[in-house]
């Protein structure tokens, strides 16, 4: 069978420049993962920067153009990657439609306002649209992480009985603008929450600093929506002041708790207090998660099949980057006007 034709627009870390980082699992870029893939072949790559056009060039050995519809029209790929910056990806979505590219995969955050989100979703394949419409899939990484794969079944089959609150963190260095924080590492983040608790977020207020700040802590305070279960209270901190980096997520249930982030994968469940009678505690379990996650990979593999089966859902599509950027909206209104 003839391989996939894969492109990649916007040619920087995550589209291919972070396989240089010795300490990452790999693939960890776009080009990465589709030079991994047996199924695909890297086709071409464009950018507007000259530099960033001959690493990729030469690193992948395959041509580079600064013209996107000019690539496309010459390669006609069957996969385009969108690693440009937020407030382009509607347009490099739009022109991957306009060229009948059946599979788009647009970094998050999806755009970088509400309105154009939703151009993007109205762009995208949903269930009776036509079938030349793109199937538009979210870089939403975790969604594809095999630690969070396994973190959803332990939720979802209630092993640690009900889910009662989430309480999820974010610090990404000493003087980051919280919200700069929150609008691109907190993509991540309220996805996450959402995808495993099995729910839409719902923003009610902040509390502490303001997300202009570049100092403190705000915490953001909401809940889980979710279908026949009662509301889950939610509560987000986004931290500056801080000389490493926290990514981490906290489910407290009626039987023990699940804790998944970077680097983090712990299982607690209730068992007999060693410490007082008549009362429980919570034990560190035995079950660990080691080894590659596939995150990237399986994200590729996932755009493989819904290139093979045009009817196929993808596991993070459009939709679901559109409502983390409406919980952001929420959270953020002054973005809300924003074209």
């Amino acid at each position: 069978m003839e391989k996939i034709r894969a492109a990649v627009v916007g040619l920087g870390r995550i589209a291919s420049l972070l396989e240089e980082d010795s300490l990452r699992e790999k693939p960890c870029t776009h080009a990465g993962a589709i030079v991994s893939n047996n199924d695909c072949v890297l086709a071409c790559g464009c950018d507007i920067d000259e530099e960033r056009l001959s690493l990729f060039a030469e690193k992948w050995r395959v041509p580079v153009y600064v013209d996107a519809a000019e690539m496309l029209r010459i390669h006609k790929p069957q996969i385009l990657a969108i690693a440009t910056h937020p407030n382009s990806h509607y347009f490099y979505c739009r022109l991957g439609a306009e060229y009948e590219v059946p599979v788009i995969i647009c970094e998050k955050p999806l755009a970088d306002n509400i309105g154009e989100a939703r151009k993007i979703a109205g762009l995208s394949k949903h269930g009776e649209s036509a079938k030349s419409d793109p199937v538009i899939i979210t870089n939403h990484e975790r969604r594809y992480s095999l630690d969070y794969t396994r973190a959803k079944t332990i939720l979802e089959e209630k092993k640690l009985g009900d889910l009662l609150r989430v309480n999820a963190c974010l610090y990404m260095g000493r003087a980051t603008k919280l919200v700069d924080q929150f609008w691109h590492d907190g993509t991540h983040l309220a996805d996450a929450v959402m995808f495993l608790g099995g729910g839409t977020l719902k923003h009610r207020r902040r509390i502490g600093e303001k997300l202009s700040s570049r100092s403190g802590t705000a915490w953001l305070e909401g809940e889980l929506r979710r279908e026949k279960s009662a509301p889950v209270p939610v509560i987000m901190e986004i931290g500056a002041g801080r000389d490493h980096l926290v990514f981490e997520i906290g489910f407290s249930c009626e039987k023990g708790r699940l804790r998944i982030g970077n680097g983090v994968f712990e299982v607690w469940e209730s068992v007999p207090s060693p410490y007082a009678e008549k009362f429980r505690s919570l034990k560190k379990t035995d079950e660990v998660f080691s080894g590659p996650t596939g995150y990237f990979a399986n994200m590729l593999n996932d755009a493989v099949c819904c290139v093979m089966d045009r009817n196929r859902q993808p596991v993070s599509g459009a939709i679901d980057g559109l409502r983390v950027i409406e919980y952001l909206n929420t959270v953020m209104p002054w973005r809300k006007n924003r074209t």
